[in-house]
């Protein structure tokens, strides 16, 4: 009996840890004074560290900024509760990773868009595209379709239906000026824009070559675009009131003059579309 007895107590004591570890766990949640915020070096760094100001003023919330190089390393690092949350990415990106890995991260508030831009050396309008003009895309599918999206918004072309986020120049079934697609390496097109009637060119290379994608391209994407980037939090803290609050300063006055004086249209704010 006394044997038993002993069983029973280790037993019992055993099922209060469990007990506890879970209450533990199930009352986790993220500090309310204190965030740590993934982003990618360069302007997404630079405009996070103004909604962290708006945070500290507004919330009396502490942001811890940790900057990443590369593309994986802030939802692999979110997955492992190593950030909060992080601020870098597009949904299409988004939800690639979390189909390669077997995670479940969700967005909860829009950024920015870093919007393509269509450019021509010879036209000023995309209307202006003659029948059979050359139509310089990136070659890669995401930016290809990306390219081909923009078209599609702009009434240029027609798309498969359902094929908007993952389309290829086999995908279009309406192209009434005939335009000739010509694949190119994405990095290269500002320098082969000349040997085109018009191309697509990614924000960051048209900036690179010295072009301004306010200023000079004919068309440029809006924000309706599925690749707006958001802010990214692990699908438990989705209606957290620190994720919120965080949301709410991003998304704030402050930061949405930063970007526009900054950036002067090459970023675009995109919260409020």
């Amino acid at each position: 009996m006394r044997k038993l007895g002993s069983v029973f107590i280790v037993l019992l004591l055993a099922s209060l840890l469990v007990a506890c570890g879970e209450d533990e766990a199930g009352d986790a949640g993220i500090d309310e004074k204190n965030i740590v915020v993934g982003v990618t070096s360069g302007p997404q760094e630079e405009i996070a560290e103004v909604a962290a100001e708006v945070a500290a003023e507004e919330f009396g919330l502490e942001v811890e900024l940790k900057v990443f190089s590369d593309y994986v390393l802030p939802n692999t690092a979110l997955s492992e509760g190593d950030l909060d949350l992080n601020s870098y990415q597009h949904e299409p990106f988004l939800d690639q990773f979390n189909e390669d890995h077997g995670t479940d991260l969700v967005p909860v508030g829009k950024t920015i868009l870093n919007p393509m831009g269509i450019y021509s050396e010879t036209y000023e309008n995309i209307e202006d595209l003659p029948d059979g003009a050359k139509f310089g895309l990136p070659n890669d599918p995401t930016n290809g379709g990306r390219a081909l999206f923009i078209l599609e918004e702009a009434g240029v072309i027609t798309l498969e239906e359902g094929k908007a986020e993952t389309a290829s120049i086999h995908d279009v079934v309406d192209n009434p000026k005939n335009l000739e697609f010509i694949e190119l390496d994405a990095a290269q097109i500002p320098k082969q824009l000349s040997e085109v009637d018009a191309a697509a060119i990614n924000t960051n290379f048209a900036l690179e070559a010295g072009i301004s994608p306010k200023e000079d391209s004919i068309l440029l994407e809006s924000t309706n675009s599925p690749y707006v980037n958001y802010i990214v939090v692990r699908a438990e803290n989705e209606n957290d009131p620190t994720v919120e609050k965080f949301v709410q300063a991003y998304q704030s006055d402050k930061v949405k003059t930063f970007i526009e004086e900054e950036f002067q249209g090459s970023i675009i704010p995109s919260w409020d579309e």
